[in-house]
């Protein structure tokens, strides 16, 4: 009897040993006390198979297993001796090419590439030698002395010149030789080594082409946009740009009388030096999205998209505490009235604009670099005015070290959430150290991961580098401007000063697919060196432009409609797998637009879309705006020698830019206006 009792008490003690089944799973477990489940796994000590180490009941209380210790238990590792991620059920992500990018972030998985292009091998268009970005002329073959560009014909002109004297000097010391025994001084060359910069611009008269100035100012060389087919190439990419340097030194140009150089005219910074009537964004989105179509004044049967975003506004009292660190050239060559006593100026402007709580520090550089007010508020305006005002111009120009002193004090007094900012006002005449267009750009753009934002302030002519300012502000979470005299500084630093200096949306990108039924072929107006790869648009590891408090900021696609006929158009390639007629039917749907952006201290992108219907409408029927844009992006076409325009009459832009100059309450369309009936004169 005693056996029989013993057996029954062992077949309990079993039958509460049960793994639960599914219907038992959705239960709450039962909790025992520490003596009974000393692991505290849910599973009694009398059927643990593992007491001291918890487990699933599944597992009689025992861990599973993981052999290769990679997270993953060894029932659900397809790699149980080699570790893995458990995305990847345990096995490692492959590595093709292994260039050490995985396939699944690798672009180009069987082609090996370096991490920086996504794995996929640096392109070369025009297979000069010079990789795609670095070559400042992709598509057309140059030399390594001219960033990838063919050797300037201003350069060519100079080096045929000087030859020719030369010869002319040493005939003449032949003869003077032959009459006398005296020595003859030898005669300067007409060149030197910074030949490669110099530009002559020339105009012609009667007597020939005269020089109209002699300068070394430095423009990077952009190749036109051209038409692209809808068919074969759908897509179309870019980034924001917000700067505006280009207007106002072209109209500095102007103003005294010159022909523009075509390299110092970026269309996109012409038309956006202009504000535009676009509507306030709704509910939380940071921008507003506006589109207009309507014809192209400059091609006869061909149409304009114009595409506008509106920055929300902030008002002052609710934007962030700023931490700006002023960083001032004070080098020989801004020892000049329109250099640093217009920067001192224009510094002044900006700091009007702050309140108590904000900080400004001032960093300044010439042979070396230094830090000559440490971090103050500006309630202390004398403090800050009487630093500036004691700066003094001389010796070199130690830019690259400049910038990172100011950066390192921007980073000391980091505000979190906050508006951190280095302000560069210079020349960008830099001469020591870090120099290169390209150093600076490697520079700045370790210096754009601190989350610190970058305005260029550009002074000066004769030795203005353009080129050194555009890519420090493209490259550096920035913007950049052009301060030709005090009324420009009161614009963008004074009124438009919320926009200039804090930004609502960082890496906005814009992509643009056109629907082939409607679209034959269309070519993006300006932003030539703001394109970017179709597949850059999702990678937000890409950067792209900022986006400022209440700014607007305009684009401008020409667009060659299907059924009409134009000298322009491009050639389309028969495609044997794509076919037009096998594709959807989306009405008159003309194109769709896609936007990303990052919040200012963010790292992740968010996306809207729009969708434009093919609603076209006259000219003489379009918005103000429309008509002053496009009369902006025309002048903008005929001063870069545009190949893809027919129309060029300045006398039409003109009267275009005239029916779209609206109330003008600030007076810089009438400016305008004015530009062009002052560039009739120096064009004859």
């Amino acid at each position: 009897m005693k056996k029989i009792g013993i057996t029954l008490l062992a077949l309990a003690s079993l039958a509460g040993c049960k793994i639960k089944t599914v219907s038992d799973s959705s239960k709450e477990s039962k909790t025992f006390s520490i003596e009974k489940d000393r692991d505290r796994d849910g599973v009694k000590n009398s059927c643990d198979k593992c007491p001291e180490t918890a487990g699933p009941a599944e597992n009689k209380g025992c861990p599973w297993p993981d052999m290769d210790s990679d997270g993953t238990p060894d029932k659900d590792d397809l790699c149980k001796e080699v570790a893995g991620p458990v995305e990847n059920s345990g096995c490692p992500w492959p590595d093709t090419d292994k260039d050490g990018i995985i396939d699944k972030e690798d672009a180009c998985p069987t082609v090996a590439g370096p991490a920086e292009n996504n794995g996929c091998p640096w392109p070369d268009t025009d297979g000069d030698g010079i990789l795609d970005k670095d070559d400042a002329c992709p598509t057309v073959p140059g030399l390594p002395e001219y960033n990838g560009c063919p050797k300037p014909k201003t350069v060519t002109a100079l080096e045929v010149q000087s030859s020719l004297e030369s010869v002319v000097v040493t005939g003449s010391q032949r003869k003077q030789q032959r009459l006398s025994s005296k020595p003859v001084k030898q005669a300067k060359a007409a060149t030197d080594n910074k030949a490669y910069s110099k530009k002559i611009t020339t105009v012609k008269g009667k007597k020939g082409v005269r020089p109209l100035s002699s300068t070394d100012e430095e423009y990077n060389a952009l190749v036109e946009n051209p038409f692209e087919s809808a068919k074969n190439q759908p897509l179309s990419t870019f980034s924001i740009d917000v700067d505006n340097a280009s207007y106002s030194n072209i109209r500095r140009m102007i103003s005294y009388g010159n022909v523009v150089d075509k390299d110092a005219v970026r269309v996109e910074e012409m038309m956006n030096y202009f504000t535009y009537d676009y509507p306030q964004p709704e509910k939380r989105q940071p921008f507003s999205i506006n589109t207009e179509y309507s014809d192209a004044p400059w091609n006869p049967g061909h149409r304009l998209l114009k595409i506008g975003l509106q920055g929300k506004n902030i008002a002052m009292d609710n934007l962030p505490q700023s931490n700006i660190i002023f960083l001032i050239d004070v080098s020989g060559s801004m020892d000049a009235s329109n250099k640093l006593p217009l920067l001192k100026a224009s510094l002044k402007v900006l700091l009007n604009q702050l309140r108590p709580q904000d900080k400004v520090g001032i960093v300044v550089y010439a042979g070396n670099a230094g830090m000559v007010l440490a971090p103050t508020s500006a309630a202390e305006k004398e403090t800050i005015t009487n630093a500036l005002d004691h700066l003094q111009a001389g010796g070199s120009t130690a830019g690259g070290a400049g910038i990172e002193l100011a950066y390192k004090l921007a980073q000391e007094h980091f505000i979190k959430g906050g508006n951190n900012r280095v302000v560069l006002a210079t020349d960008g005449d830099f001469n020591v150290g870090v120099s290169s267009e390209k150093d600076l750009e490697t520079l700045i753009e370790e210096k754009r991961k601190t989350g610190i934002f970058l305005t260029c302030l550009g002074y000066g002519m004769g030795n203005y580098k353009d080129n050194r300012l555009e890519t420090l502000a493209d490259k550096g979470n920035g913007n950049y401007a052009y301060i030709d005299n005090l009324q420009e500084a009161n614009k963008f630093l004074g009124r438009e000063f919320a926009g200039s200096m804090y930004a609502i949306a960082k890496d906005v990108k814009i992509q643009i697919e056109f629907n082939p039924k409607l679209v034959k072929s269309y070519r993006l107006i300006g932003y030539e060196n703001r394109k970017l790869r179709n597949e850059d648009f999702t990678n937000d590891k890409i950067d792209a432009g900022e986006l400022g408090s209440g700014h607007t900021v305009t684009a401008l696609y020409e667009v060659i409609s299907t059924g009409v006929n134009s000298a322009f158009a491009p050639k389309e390639t028969p495609l044997k797998y794509t076919s037009a007629s096998g594709s959807r039917n989306f009405g008159d749907e003309l194109a769709t637009i896609k936007f990303r952006y990052k919040k200012p201290d963010g790292n992740t992108s968010s996306e809207m879309v729009k969708v434009v219907k093919n609603t076209a409408e006259q000219l003489a029927e379009a918005s103000p705006d429309y008509k002053f844009a496009a009369s902006v992006a025309w002048f903008g076409l005929v001063l870069r020698q545009s190949k893809l325009i027919k129309e060029k009459d300045l006398q039409k832009i003109e009267g275009l830019a005239k029916e779209g100059k609206n109330t003008d309450e600030e007076g810089y369309r009438s400016e305008f206006i004015r530009l062009v009936e002052s560039y009739k004169s120096i064009q004859k």
